[in-house]
């Protein structure tokens, strides 16, 4: 129970780091680059292209290394690269105009690679330090017990839920009140404070959880990969040698990775968790975008994310109950359904009154202008005023600043869609999903934890994060390929195909399973 609280306690500053971290850098970016979007897109495709070929081998390294150094070396490299990161954008906010003016602005290209670079890195090292604790320590701390796994997973998401709430509006007061300079100042303080407090944490529930010091014998439970690396270390002698194997077999570890989670029993349930992935039906950037160009105020939308994540917060209610009287397998049958029947409401949206779906405008001879809007093609969108001269945000004094997203504070006046129908079906479609969605996520989640051998939990959960963040990538080339609000329509039906896919290959693995006899669930 101790070990339990102490967790709870160091997920709870890990969480709140991590998401004012996220919030801060991508503004920071933007504030970087004059107000546009060039720094933070690379970003994103730095991040997704790191974990897409780099998770396998981090979830080897994992596997291969004593738990509390894993954990101890994630977070230091995940707290260092975020404290140096934001000093280095601390100079850079402060001495702009004269960085510009060295090596002809060269200096700032490398100050933006390096802040990219580093913020990268951090998120390598989150990744890795996610693996170890919510994919390997909860399990081992919880006895390998089904029902105190289930409970422990919910308090993760909880935490992660509330803090979803909490970070971005702390770190956003903070920027809004005073700077971006005393804003990279506070999250310096909070990742230093919270280094220190989590390797205590972590330490203490290493000391008091004994079988979290001792892995698997390598006879008894040697993993594929183990094996393959035990006959290249039985063909030399010599340590330099070693190191140049261990440097050269590294792509094949990656492919080794990939088929050991294609061997994995709840490899069609992972798969379809990824699918998931790639939808536009979230409170990302994209949706919220969408939102402000239907009429809903930057307000509302603060308030709409808010109540999302107490629907969130419903789903993990929902995970536990269900859980408990319908058996793992079946709740995520159940939680797929439910997600599934409440995204009806979006597809509804599509075809609603209000709704701007126009599909003429997919011909290039009508996107000529700002927003791709011309002549009769107008309707029902409102986009952000500028010509290709001027920036794709304005000064930060007029905007106001959310979650992931730069919304306009006040809209055009007389503007706004002719029935707000549609917008009010789709938020009430998102919202309402999130509660399948997320407890549709625990279950896959503990299937892994319960499924996936010890010797192969961190690779196959690498393997998983590069999914996910393959089929997110996916979402933003469609979003590339139709950015206009009259594509939206297209785009949410596109994102349901794709979650119906995902969850008929949930429906596949359960249907696996309940084939076998004495399968407990």
């Amino acid at each position: 129970l101790e070990s339990y609280y102490i967790l709870s306690g160091s997920s709870v500053f890990a969480c709140q780091g991590d998401r004012m971290w996220h919030f801060a850098i991508s503004v920071f970016l933007i504030e970087l680059y004059g107000h546009n979007l060039l720094l933070t897109g690379i970003f994103g495709l730095v991040v997704a292209g790191s974990v897409l070929l780099l998770g396998a081998l981090i979830g080897d390294w994992v596997d291969r290394n004593p738990r509390n150094k894993v954990a101890h070396g994630s977070l230091f490299i995940q707290n260092i690269s975020v404290t140096v990161c934001s000093i280095v954008l601390m100079l850079v906010f402060s001495y702009k105009k004269r960085i510009e003016e060295i090596w002809d602005g060269w200096l700032t290209v490398v100050c933006y690679t390096v802040v990219i670079v580093l913020a990268n890195v951090a998120n390598l090292a989150s990744t890795a330090l996610t693996i170890a604790i919510q994919r390997d320590w909860i399990v081992v701390i919880t006895g390998y017990n089904r029902g105190h796994l289930a409970g422990m997973n919910a308090t993760m998401r909880r935490i992660d839920q509330v803090t979803n709430i909490l970070a971005p509006l702390a770190v956003g007061q903070v920027m809004t009140l005073s700077s971006n300079v005393v804003g990279c100042g506070f999250i310096l303080g909070w990742n230093l404070v919270s280094l220190i407090v989590e390797f205590i944490f972590l330490s203490r529930v290493y000391r008091i959880v004994p079988s979290l010091s001792i892995k698997p014998p390598a006879m008894e439970h040697q993993s594929y990969l183990e094996k393959k690396r035990e006959r290249k270390r039985s063909q030399g002698k010599t340590y330099i040698f070693e190191i140049i194997r261990s440097i050269m077999f590294r792509p094949i570890t990656c492919r080794e990775g990939w088929r050991a989670y294609y061997r994995q029993p709840v490899f069609l349930a992972g798969l379809g968790l990824a699918f998931l992935y790639t939808t536009v039906l979230g409170f990302d950037c994209i949706t919220t975008g969408y939102a402000y160009t239907q009429g809903i105020s930057g307000s509302l939308l603060s308030i709409l994310m808010a109540v999302s994540a107490v629907a969130g917060l419903l789903g993990t209610v929902l995970f536990t109950k269900l859980r408990k009287t319908c058996g793992l397998v079946n709740t995520g049958i159940i939680s797929s359904g439910l997600h599934l029947v409440c995204l009806l409401l979006c597809l509804c949206s599509v075809f609603a009154p209000g709704s701007p779906l126009d599909l003429t405008v997919l011909n290039t001879g009508n996107v000529s202008d700002v927003g791709g809007m011309t002549g009769g093609h107008q309707r029902h969108g409102y986009p952000l005023r500028g010509s290709s001269n001027q920036p794709l945000l304005p000064d930060r004094s007029s905007i106001h600043w959310t979650n992931n997203t730069v919304l306009f504070e006040n809209m055009p006046a007389g503007t706004g869609p002719e029935s707000y129908v549609s917008i009010i079906l789709l938020f009430l479609g998102v919202i309402t999903a999130r509660v399948g969605l997320w407890s549709f996520d625990l279950t896959v989640t503990q299937l892994l934890q319960e499924t996936i051998c010890e010797s192969e939990r961190g690779v196959v959960n690498g393997v998983q994060s590069s999914m996910n963040y393959l089929m997110d990538l996916l979402h933003f080339i469609m979003v590339i390929s139709a950015p206009q609000p009259q594509h939206f329509g297209i785009l949410v039906i596109i994102s349901i195909l794709f979650i119906f896919t995902g969850h008929t290959m949930y429906f596949l693995y359960a249907r696996k399973v309940k084939r076998k006899p004495h399968t407990n669930t």
